[in-house]
């Protein structure tokens, strides 16, 4: 008998889909607010969509890399940003906006990172860290790009998300919980905590010594 309600595979790529149109969103709205071109635009969607999922790869040694096999997410980020530029106007409050997808790009990824991860048979602290650099490096180089400072290295509730889903999965994981209900799971708590911490303005501490 299967662990899995729904196939594995279609499970991943939906999620992956999904990810990838959420942070292509995100990354259009940021460069179109700061007034790059057509194809500015399109780049910053691009490498805030498949950034962090390239570096997973590669430091995963798993070759070839996924957009290079399926020219969908090629063709999907181009269209979805081109989209987002001619609908620009319609966006208001834009920082929230970002945000909004930003967390779901979160959830989707980590739960992409940590299963490929796992696929990949490396440890589960690995795959918690391949869980976070899925979700967070597109993102990164995204704002480094529009000379912002990476909202992962500001005190939001981000990386925090990302590892607390992580381990919810290993917890019902341990439970023998199944498995296409544990990546649910770990999506939905990420995809909470981001926004909880969205909402109430939630902020991890910083270490400042007092002299």
């Amino acid at each position: 008998m299967t662990d899995y309600f729904i196939s594995p595979d279609i499970l991943l790529y939906v999620l992956d889909m999904m990810g990838i149109v959420a942070c292509a969103v995100a990354g259009t709205l940021l460069a179109q607010h700061k007034g790059f071109d057509i194809f500015g635009c399109v780049l910053v969607a691009m490498v805030n969509a498949i950034g962090g999922g390239t570096m997973r790869d590669i430091a995963l040694d798993r070759h070839p890399l996924f957009w290079m096999t399926d020219h969908n997410y090629v063709i999907g980020i181009t269209l979805v940003s081109l989209a987002m530029q001619m609908f620009f106007h319609l966006s208001h409050k834009i920082g929230t906006v970002i945000k909004v997808f930003d967390a779901v790009g979160l959830a989707a990824f980590s739960v992409i990172g940590f299963k490929v991860a796992l696929s990949m048979g490396v440890s589960p602290a690995i795959a918690v860290m391949m869980a976070v650099w899925t979700s967070i490096i597109g993102g990164m180089i995204r704002d480094i790009i529009c000379n912002e400072i990476p909202l992962v290295l500001q005190r939001e509730i981000y990386i925090t998300a990302s590892v607390a889903g992580s381990c919810v999965y290993l917890m019902l994981d341990a439970l023998n919980v199944k498995t296409g209900v544990n990546d649910f799971v770990m999506l939905g708590t990420i995809f909470t905590i981001r926004i909880l911490a969205m909402r109430f303005d939630w902020h991890l501490p910083s270490i400042r010594l007092v002299k």
